[in-house]
């Protein structure tokens, strides 16, 4: 909670390092504690923690959190900043804050290594199942007084999982579904699917879809934001809506929720930088995403989406923009970007 601002520090970055430092205290199981940092860049120079007035002539607004060794978490908004730019803000900004069982191993290793070379999902779920189920039969025994505790064994399976899956991507270079780690799903993307929207966009990645509709307004649909820092309009809006049946499950439909926050932000700081300036294109622009299915990245499913969508609907984009989501596959010095 932000009790006091200077109106200069976004408070953001100090709330992170708090809450650390208030698990770290609270001897509750936690791998930190992390520190993190806003990097902004301007005049070719990197900016630590830059101010908000600062913030208004940067050319970046990265903020990186990790800890002494290792990046945890990187997000960013960039005026089409190159690599070595890129990976150097990231950089700076980290150094400048800083068992299995073995029997269960044996148990299931070469079972569950077979059930994840099966590329059907749903075959597959079935197989690992029927391991868990042996598993679960071996250390706990009908008629017998259990020795150990089911909650501890079902978390080490699901570790043991984990790891069975890093071991075959590793060893291997493949993937779950045969895919090595560099080749995306299949692609689909169609645009002006809806006739009555401004713009629509249809975009497809393997089990991932998002159908993403871009409407235009006038001035009177701004939206005034009361935000800590003062109160100002924005004219680009971009929400995402994730339901349950995207994933096959049957939750209720209710407010927004953080990842519906969290993802429509990570959306819309990948279209922003290429939008035409408000006063040469004066039209309030609300883009939807709405997530149909999804098995990956349905963010990154949005930015392409939205790209299309945008463009369909007239909005002199830049350049078009595309979304790609990263996951890192790490077992001591092993590692693979997947």
């Amino acid at each position: 909670t932000v009790l006091s601002h200077d109106m200069e520090n976004d408070p953001d970055i100090v709330s992170l390092v708090a809450a650390s430092a208030a698990l770290t205290l609270s001897g509750a199981p936690f791998k930190g504690p992390i520190g993190a940092a806003r990097v902004g860049f301007a005049n070719d120079e990197f900016i630590l923690n830059p101010t908000l007035d600062e913030m208004t002539e940067t050319q970046l607004d990265l903020v990186v959190a990790g800890t002494a060794d290792a990046v945890l978490m990187v997000e960013s908004e960039a005026k089409e900043l190159n690599e070595d730019v890129m990976l150097g803000a990231v950089m700076f900004g980290h150094r400048h804050f800083q068992p299995i069982e073995k029997e269960m191993l044996g148990l299931a290793e070469q079972e569950l290594r077979k059930a994840y070379a099966i590329p059907v999902k749903q075959e597959r779920y079935a197989a690992v199942g029927a391991v868990k189920e042996k598993v679960l039969a071996h250390f706990f025994p009908e008629g017998q007084e259990p020795k150990y505790d089911k909650l501890r064994v079902a978390a080490v399976f699901k570790e043991l999982e984990a790891k069975i899956v890093r071991w075959n991507i590793l060893d291997t270079g493949k993937r779950i579904d045969g895919r090595d780690v560099k080749t995306v799903r299949n692609i689909i993307a169609e645009a002006g699917v809806l006739p009555r929207a401004h713009g629509s966009a249809l975009f497809t990645r393997g089990e991932t879809q998002a159908m993403v509709v871009t409407t235009l307004g006038t001035g009177e649909d701004e939206q005034y934001i009361d935000a800590l820092s003062g109160t100002y309009k924005e004219t680009f809006l971009l929400h995402y809506n994730f339901p349950p049946y995207s994933v096959g499950e049957t939750g209720r439909l209710g407010g927004t929720k953080r990842r519906e926050i969290g993802h429509g932000k990570l959306a819309w700081r990948a279209i922003h930088p290429v939008l035409p300036p408000h006063h040469e294109f004066p039209y309030t622009i609300r883009v939807v995403s709405e997530i149909t299915e999804s098995n990956g990245s349905s963010s990154m499913a949005s930015v392409c989406g939205a790209s299309l969508s945008l463009m369909d609907a007239g909005v002199p984009l830049k350049r078009p923009t595309a979304g790609i989501a990263m996951g890192l596959i790490l077992e001591g010095q092993r590692f693979a970007v997947l």
